[in-house]
């Protein structure tokens, strides 16, 4: 997975971290349980705040 593939993202933060709500996750703790993510394998410098925010989004789209 890349950071543009917000949505495998989402569904893979919601299977590792059931029981968090996405919207008390600051972007920092984001940023660096989606690069510990095993699928993940992408550039870390290649993230910004937009990424991150599509990112939750998905998530909290998810948990719905």
């Amino acid at each position: 997975m890349r950071w543009t593939d917000v949505n495998d993202i989402a569904i893979e933060l919601l299977e590792a971290h059931p029981d968090i709500d996405p919207l008390s996750v600051n972007f920092v703790d984001l940023r660096n349980w989606v690069m510990a993510l095993p699928d993940f394998d992408d550039d870390p410098n290649r993230c910004g705040e937009k990424i991150l925010e599509g990112i939750q989004a998905a998530w909290i789209e998810e948990r719905e």
